[in-house]
């Protein structure tokens, strides 16, 4: 710690942070964020939650990226400006929002200088007004947070799993998180959790808790198992003749997919995920396990599908082939499916995996309007129909294609399956699949070209 020196951001390295001690004593932490994609002079400065500050999302490059590019203003920002208490902790710690800054109106006006030095000198006007620095709050429903390990993955990285109470108009909800720090503000997986005992819960450390398994908390993945529903008329003829269907789930996290479809569905789930330690990870903290119906793999979920392709025995198909697989590149921001998988190579390999019948389901984050043209494009290149879900959450859509063309599930309200379907998740997402993406013209002229061959 040093006070603050004037030549101390004479020379502004991005995400560098910097200690100093203001004048009332207060020991804080700077940090310069440049964006990698916005040009111009729009520069804002945050505030760090107290308690927080040893947290990923501001204390590492790509979540600091993420900031950046989720930021709340009305024009992309060039610059963001961290402000926060200095912090004693590499990793992050328990969390309570009951801290709070001490005057931050105080603070802010100490601290205006210094934010106007910082500023671009292109945002200063030639009257010489000092442009004002706007200041951010950093909101979301986390109330309180409790670490219960960060551990480290082959392939993924650094993790952590956490226990949060969550507080959304007044409703109070405990969840457990599983966080991989190369995209650290996103929720890989979550599970509604339970408290043993109600009483004592101002400490998360000490409050032992129950998986609720129930529920899928995952905004998307409702929306996924709901996607079967186009292909549930098929799923009554498995049921009548006492055969179970069969899923295949690439990219596992804490497992919660799977198990839903294991216990609710009456499913056999094969699970594959890159990484042995996250599926440890989701059978220690999440409940997930492998029995009878249920097998995991600790392998590439693409070079899966390409080996799983070439068997050619009718036992190696699956109803369902479920995609839950996002870009490990941090600069991109959250997308999912990776391109790797949206090569033509991966689709048909994939459309080969699926029974006559079957039909693939994928969540999909796109990273711009054009991006999802793009990849609906390349589905309906290699597969007959494709149905879209909107999850509603402004960031996910959930795909759904089938290999040959299907009866309409929603023109018969019988069956049951299609029953059971709708007792676990909302008959407003089965209600989406009603219509489907019509192939554009240049696609059909492909297929019509390929069929020829």
């Amino acid at each position: 710690m040093t006070s603050l020196s004037p030549s101390t951001f004479e020379t502004i390295i991005p995400s560098r942070y910097i200690s100093f001690i203001l004048p009332d004593s207060h020991h804080l932490q700077i940090a310069v964020l440049d964006s990698p994609a916005a040009a111009g002079a729009s520069t804002a400065a945050m505030w760090i939650p107290p308690g927080r500050e040893s947290d990923w999302i501001f204390s590492t490059f790509s979540g600091h990226l993420q900031l950046l590019l989720s930021s709340p203003t009305a024009q992309p920002l060039s610059r963001l400006i961290l402000v926060g208490n200095s912090a004693s902790h590499s990793q992050p710690t328990s969390y309570n929002s009951t801290l709070h800054l001490s005057n931050p109106t105080a603070l802010q006006q100490n601290l205006a200088p210094l934010l106007s030095a910082l500023t671009p000198k292109s945002a200063f006007l030639g009257d010489g007004e000092v442009p004002e620095v706007p200041f951010l709050i950093y909101e979301d429903e986390v109330v309180k947070s409790s670490v219960l390990e960060v551990c480290q993955g082959s392939c993924v990285g650094e993790m952590l799993i956490e226990n949060v109470e969550l507080e959304n108009a007044g409703v109070k909800e405990f969840r457990r998180r599983l966080r991989f720090k190369r995209m650290p503000n996103f929720v890989q997986t979550q599970m509604r959790i339970r408290p043993k005992e109600k009483s004592c819960l101002e400490n998360l450390d000490s409050v032992e808790f129950e998986l609720d398994q129930g529920v899928l908390v995952q905004p998307y993945l409702s929306p996924m198992v709901a996607g079967i529903s186009v292909i549930s008329q098929f799923l009554e003829g498995q049921l009548r003749d006492q055969s179970r269907p069969k899923a295949l789930c690439l990219g596992v996290g804490g497992g919660a997919l799977l198990g839903f479809l294991r216990a609710h569905l009456d499913f056999e789930v094969v699970g594959v995920e890159e990484d042995e330690v996250v599926l440890e990870v989701a059978k220690k903290y999440f409940g997930l396990g492998s029995d009878e119906f249920i097998y995991l793999f600790a392998e590439d979920g693409i070079k899966y599908v390409k080996k799983l392709a070439k068997n050619e025995s009718e036992k190696s198909r699956f109803h369902v082939v479920m995609v839950d697989l996002d870009s490990s590149d941090p600069t991109t921001g959250v997308c999912a499916p990776p391109k790797e998988f949206l090569r033509k190579s991966v689709l048909v390999a994939a459309r080969a995996v699926l029974c006559e019948e079957g039909v693939l389901i994928t969540n999909a984050i796109p990273s711009s309007k054009l991006h999802y043209e793009r990849l609906i494009s390349k589905f309906l290149e290699v597969f007959e129909e494709l149905y879209e879900i909107d999850v509603g959450n402004g960031e996910n859509f959930v795909l759904i294609a089938t290999k040959s063309k299907t009866e309409n599930a929603l023109d018969s309200n019988e069956g049951a399956f299609l029953n059971k379907l709708k007792l676990v998740v909302s008959r407003s997402y089965i209600d989406s699949c009603d219509e489907k993406f019509v192939p554009s013209p240049d696609v059909l002229r492909t297929r019509a070209y390929k069929s020829e061959l």
